[in-house]
């Protein structure tokens, strides 16, 4: 499976030309229009712009952002997150055109999703505070893009302990809706994630309570809604990264969420850890940009 996210627009643009053929003595009649076609590759803030008609010369790619280039298939780098409207001025089969489109770029993350490698996560600085009950957990970050929320942890546990997690996840920041639990409290928790991820599955399950008290789930079954990445183990550490696919999981398309984490051990005779501590706030990750 591809790591990355890639979308693929590909837009066919009618471009008035230059001139009119105007004949006075005749019905008026309008110039062919020259079609021209061309691929858009959106990696991050990267940009690929791949022209498909032939017959183009005379390139020029004004890229929305004050920059320019006069390369074929040029490979730009966005600045930021925004809205774009790049332009291609060109010359199709004699005549001068031009045609513009617009492009979104999203909130970016630095995590290179399962590559091998965790040294990305370095430039993560979302940390999800840790005390007293921490138990096993020594770090757990989290960022997101416009397709997923990522998680990364480092935890003194071996991967064959089989530990059994819960990822409660309020996922629409509203206390009004979900379970209320004095686990992780100021939210309301629409979703449960439960299971040996590390060596097996999880289940997804949505709350379906009749009030907020009441401990009732419904399961889920949901293709690929968290994916484990890259997991090293060295010196009695574990590091592991996952990621949940915000358009999969309800309510996780919204503009923050609160998440609180246990780990319990593979018989389920204790806890081990907690992120953030058990009896406190769940951690916010806001979502907003």
């Amino acid at each position: 499976m591809d790591m990355k996210n890639i979308k693929i627009f590909s837009f066919m643009l009618a471009l008035v030309t230059a001139s009119t053929l105007l004949n006075s003595c005749k019905k008026d009649k309008a110039a062919p229009l020259a079609d021209l076609l061309y691929e858009v590759t959106v990696e991050g803030n990267d940009v690929k712009f791949t022209p498909k008609t032939t017959g183009i010369s005379g390139y020029k790619w004004d890229f929305g952002d004050g920059t320019s280039s006069t390369d074929e298939s040029p490979m730009h780098t966005y600045p930021g997150k925004g809205k774009y409207v790049p332009t291609l001025y060109a010359t199709v089969n004699g005549k001068a055109v031009e045609s513009s489109t617009v492009i979104r770029i999203a909130k970016t993350t630095p995590v290179k999703f399962n590559t091998g490698d965790l040294s990305d996560w370095a430039a993560v600085t979302t940390n999800i505070p840790l005390g007293a009950t921490k138990g096993v957990f020594n770090e757990v970050k989290m960022d997101y893009d416009g397709n997923y929320v990522y998680l990364y942890a480092e935890m003194a546990v071996k991967k064959s302990d089989g530990n059994i997690f819960d990822f409660y996840l309020d996922s629409d920041n509203n206390i009004t809706t979900g379970l209320l639990t004095g686990t992780f409290t100021e939210g309301g928790y629409d979703i449960l994630m439960e299971g040996p991820f590390l060596v097996g599955n999880m289940d997804i399950l949505y709350f379906s309570g009749a009030t907020q008290d009441a401990w009732s789930w419904d399961p889920q079954s949901i293709s690929e809604a968290y994916t484990v990445g890259t997991t090293t183990e060295a010196g009695g550490v574990l590091k592991y990264e996952m990621r949940f696919a915000r358009g999969k999981l309800k309510g996780l398309t919204g503009s923050g969420l609160r998440i609180g984490i246990q780990a319990v051990k593979n018989d389920w005779s204790a806890f081990v850890g907690n992120a953030p501590d058990e009896n406190s706030p769940s951690f916010f990750l806001d979502m907003s940009e």
